[in-house]
């Protein structure tokens, strides 16, 4: 590799909360969103809860010739709302939908029918360093801060994000991953992530920062946001990050870091219930290669992956007894309808002759005991398919532990 290469390079994300149908003034923020891209000088673009393919051909019809290459990411029942737009050329893209999604029957969250995934990205195949594949993700929504049902099935992306990163990044010089992850900067998914792949906070790391107060991208004063939910939070709470490291003879450094404030220039709505993240970075070369290290000290980390387990093995017991309570339940409807089988059995037979047949209560009650049997079936597949997952990661997250105590 010749000369002394260097690249600056602007980073947007920004959670859409781009629902057909349900979310507010859809179509005006997308459109506000696509004229700001229009006038800004990013070299990436990164977007999530896109769900409307019609609204990412819009975004790229507007967005024309300023950035030339895109794609849009497909997975689950409404899609992973996963889209890009680059003004380098997208040389391959990668996706990898996370094993545990949440709950198919909680309709009100819809998190397992989005299908949450990370997207890899290989881009500037033109320039003086080795491509970084950026990732973008969206992990899956917290709802409850106090009940959180869902920390271990996140705590399981955390974990298959960071595996994903560190088995697709070795022959890269910069990693980059951007996206909405759902958690706080303490939370034990965020230390699990940047600890196990050494990711770098933009936020933390930026020589200039401009935007809300600690860098929160969900604030109060955002007209989309719950504000219920916001009320331990007076200022918020920043869930959305820029992450990054160098990886092989690199510096990766963040100069300025930015969010949008509240509503969009002229209007009186903002473009999303998030704010937006703008990053530059200035990835330079350096004279000696450095490995890729672990972004914390093993002690310290062995702890953080002790933490991790210790929830993920609280999930698994909860999936554990959610599948026996379904399992249970589709027995006793499969002996209900075993009964009234030979019930009808003996009717036919002529064992209870004389004695009127209640034909429409019989079909009601073998009707109802039929749904139940199916759908304490689905449940029994689907919370046998969760555990097996849960006690996949568990046993991994066993594995790195034991890898870390090992190591001199």
């Amino acid at each position: 590799m010749e000369g002394d290469p260097t690249l600056r390079l602007r980073i947007f994300d920004l959670n859409c909360w781009a629902i057909r149908y349900l979310s507010k003034r859809r179509q005006e923020r997308i459109r506000l969103i696509g004229e700001m891209l229009r006038r800004e000088t990013f070299d990436l673009v990164l977007l999530q809860e896109v769900w409307s393919e019609q609204d990412y051909s819009d975004l790229k019809a507007k967005l024309g010739s300023c950035y030339s290459f895109s794609h849009y990411f497909r997975s689950g029942v409404i899609g992973s709302g996963l889209c890009v737009f680059s003004r380098f050329p997208i040389l391959d893209t990668l996706l990898y939908q996370y094993s545990l999604n949440g709950y198919p029957y909680m309709l009100q969250h819809g998190d397992w029918f989005c299908g949450k995934s990370v997207g890899l990205v290989l881009a500037w195949g033109s320039q003086p360093l080795r491509p970084p594949p950026p990732p973008f993700c969206q992990l899956h929504a917290e709802y409850s801060r106090e009940k959180d049902a869902y920390l271990p099935h996140r705590l399981v992306q955390a974990w298959e994000l960071a595996q994903f990163i560190r088995h697709t990044s070795k022959a890269a010089d910069v990693v980059l991953l951007g996206g909405d992850l759902n958690m706080h900067p303490e939370d034990v998914g965020i230390r699990l992530l940047r600890g196990w792949t050494g990711l770098r906070d933009a936020f933390a790391e930026a020589t200039c920062f401009e935007g809300c107060e600690d860098g929160c991208t969900l604030i109060p004063n955002n007209c989309f946001t719950v504000k219920a939910e916001l009320l331990p939070f007076p200022l918020g709470i920043r869930i959305d990050y820029i992450l990054y490291k160098a990886i092989s003879g690199f510096t990766v450094k963040c100069e300025e870091l930015k969010t949008t404030m509240g509503t969009a220039p002229g209007m009186d709505i903002p473009f999303s219930d998030h704010e937006a993240v703008m990053a530059t970075l200035h990835i330079q070369r350096q004279g000696e290669a450095a490995g890729a290290t672990l972004g914390t000290a093993e002690l310290t980390l062995a702890d953080v992956v002790t933490e991790a387990r210790t929830e993920v093995g609280v999930g698994l017991r909860a999936a554990q007894r959610q599948r026996y309570s379904t399992g249970r339940m589709a027995v006793l409807a499969l002996l209900l309808l075993l009964l009234q089988a030979a019930a009808a059995l003996g009717a036919l037979m002529g064992l209870a002759a004389g004695q009127p047949f209640p034909k429409l209560s019989f079909s009601l009650l073998a009707f109802l005991a039929i749904g139940i049997l199916l759908l304490a079936t689905g449940l029994h597949l689907f919370h046998t398919m969760e555990v097996k997952m849960l006690q996949g990661t568990e046993e991994q997250m066993r594995m790195a532990l034991r890898a870390l105590h090992q190591r001199p």
